[in-house]
Parts: C-alpha cells; structure tokens; sequence
C-alpha cells in the first residue's frame, strides 16, 4: 500500500472541516448582514488622530476544506495622513489581503476578519471600525473615503462597457446626489484629463480592449479617485507596465495625493518604486510584520534577516556581480505554520533563542522596529 503523503486529508476529515468552517463562516456573515445597525456597535477613537487608518492586531483568515489559512496574523501598523507607506514582502505573505480587509472586499465567506481592529478616521473627530461595520454602512464607505486601484486593470475593467459607463457607474453610485447625466459626464471627462489622457472625450467611448496598457491602468486611477477618497489603496499599480510608463503613473499618483491630500498604501514587490514613493515602509512575511519604519530606516538600516535579504537581491546599477542573491528555502505551509519565528528555517543568521516563541516587535528606534532575538539580546546586553 503507498504510504500516504504528509498533508493528506482523508474525504471524512475534509467534511468534518467543511462543516465545521460552515458554522464560523454563518455567523460572522449573519452579523454582517444585519440591517439597522445601531452606528455605536462600529464608532470607534483613533489612537491619533493624525492617521487616516490604523490596522491594530488584525487577523484575518481563510477557512478551506483543507484546514485555516491564517492569511494575516497579528498585524498593526498605521497610515497618517497625507503621507505614503509602502507594504512590500514576496507572494502570499499577505499584503493584498490586509488591504482587502479594509475595504472588506474579501472572497467570503471563507475570508473572515477573526480579530482586531481597522480604525478609519472619518474627519470631526469620529472613527469607524471598519470590521464591525455592517454591509449598508462599508458601501457608503467604499469610493468616498477608501478606494482600490487594483493589480491588473484589464480584469478590474468590465470588457462589455464603454470606459465612460464604468466610470459614470461610480460617480452615481457614491457621489452622484442631485447632479444630472450631463454632471456625472463633465466629472468623467475632468478625471480623464486629470490622469494624463489627452483624448478624452475620445476614451470615454472606448471599450478596454481599445486601449494600451498603461491607459488602462490611467482609467482604474481615474475611477479610484473619482470621489476625492481620503485613502487610496495602490496594489501593485505598476506592474504590468514598462518602466516608462511606470515612471508616468508613479508622479501621477504622488501629484494627486498632494492635490486632493489623501493617503496612500502602496503594495508592491519592487523596492525601487518604494524607495521613490515611501514615507513609511511595512515589511510583511508570512502573514505578519517583520520590520517597519521610515524609508531612511529601511533602505539605510535594514535590520530583520529577511528585509537584507530583500535589499541583497535587487540589482544595483554600477555594480557587477556574476549572479543576485536569492533567499534560500521557502515560505512554511500556511495551515500549518511552526511555532516559532516563521523565518528561521530560511534564516542564515539564527541565535540560539530562535528555536523559541515567535519574536514580538522590539523598537530600535522612535520609529524603527523589528521582530527579530537578534535584537533582544543587544537590548539586554545594554542593560
């Protein structure tokens, strides 16, 4: 008989997840779904009142026929006002879904926000809590104060529809009180000339397929900002674009921050468009927060293992090597995760304490910290 392989999962214990996950998943989407919620249940205070958003201790997980999926495990950073914080880490390490979880866009109901909070501050001294807000409550939120500028525009597009549709669709749903068609049309026209399309009127009759990729991408900005959102969610706005046209949209988005003062969240892998866009930088690994700071101390700093081997595997220009670094190892099994720091199998600089309890976050600085025992024991050597 073949042995069975690990992470096998016999037809009987995956229903007895499944049900089990039916169960969580009814509950959380019961309390969501609740009309006339009274607006104490979600009021919340800002820590400070100067951010936008504070993520504090989120988790947020996926309940799959194969076991849960802890997708965000404890994550608590904050984006203040005005300015730009880049969240950068490789594939899966969670960064699209902390974003999703703010604008409560997850693919339910297998995706929960579990525990934490996600604080919006909503001008005048108020503040919702976004994971306890109810259904009714998020659509007034989404587009007015939190949009999305998505990874790839030609999925985000509706192909049947002429650009000039998609975007009036936004402007009446989210701020068309009281404006007539020919209104929502001369705001669909402004947005398009504000993202740098010459030939608007011709675009507003376009469909998606008529257009380049990097016009695309200047139609989902445009429809992103359609409402003067007070944070703009980039996920990797630049991706599928060559650098030209990179360059292009990373001034635009850095123009239209400071024209309408929002804030950005900035996901993306390439480190050179955070060290160009970034007041702060979140480095995310498997779910969790494994350094953060300013740019200065990221970039000039780095002090996690995982964040070195990052800057380590970029290219610089005028240096010649024969071959880039590239971390060895790979990410551990998100349903089953160990119980220490996530990075130590893959870590090429492990202390005698890493075989320990996962690491909590310890401050280098005013605005640096790390969740590294490297790090403890300077602490405590200083003592």
């Amino acid at each position: 008989m073949a042995k069975k392989s690990e992470g096998y999962l016999s037809a009987r214990e995956a229903r007895r997840i499944s049900r089990e996950n039916r169960k969580i998943t009814n509950a959380y989407e019961k309390a969501r779904k609740r009309k006339n919620v009274p607006e104490s249940e979600y009021l919340t205070q800002m820590h400070d009142p100067n951010n936008s958003v504070e993520f504090d201790n989120l988790h947020t997980y996926f309940f799959t026929d194969a076991g849960t999926v802890k997708a965000v495990d404890g994550v608590s950073y904050d984006v203040p006002i005005g300015k730009t914080v880049g969240v950068v880490g490789e594939s899966g390490c969670g960064k699209s879904v902390t974003s999703l979880s703010l604008m409560q866009l997850l693919q339910r109901p297998q995706g929960q926000v579990v525990e934490g909070e996600i604080r919006l501050n909503m001008g005048n001294g108020k503040a919702y809590d976004v994971t306890k807000a109810p259904n009714e409550v998020l659509q007034r939120l989404r587009g007015n104060y939190v949009s999305m500028i998505f990874q790839e525009p030609m999925t985000a597009l509706n192909p049947v529809f002429r650009i000039g549709d998609q975007i009036n669709e936004v402007i009446e749903l989210h701020d068309g009180e009281g404006k007539s068609e020919a209104d929502i049309k001369a705001r669909t026209i402004e947005l398009l000339e504000m993202v740098g399309i010459a030939n608007s009127e011709g675009v507003y009759k376009m469909f998606p397929h008529e257009l380049s990729g990097g016009m695309r991408q200047r139609v989902v900005i445009a429809m992103a900002l359609a409402c003067n959102p007070r944070i703009i969610i980039a996920d990797e706005p630049t991706t599928a674009l060559d650098v030209t046209i990179q360059a292009q949209i990373l001034d635009l988005l850095r123009n239209l921050k400071d024209k309408i003062n929002s804030s950005i969240m900035f996901i993306t892998h390439d480190l050179g468009v955070i060290a160009e866009m970034a007041d702060y930088v979140v480095v995310m690994y498997a779910g969790r927060i494994v350094e953060k700071g300013t740019a200065e101390d990221i970039f000039y700093h780095p002090a996690h293992p995982y964040t070195i081997g990052l800057m380590e595997s970029k290219p610089v220009v005028g240096k010649k090597i024969d071959k880039l670094y590239s971390i060895p190892g790979k990410v551990p099994n998100p349903i089953n995760m160990p119980d220490y720091c996530y990075f130590k199998d893959r870590c090429e600089k492990c202390v005698e304490r890493c075989s320990g309890a996962y690491p909590e976050m310890i401050s280098l600085s005013e605005t640096h910290k790390v969740s590294c025992y490297r790090y403890y024991d300077k602490k405590e050597d200083a003592k």
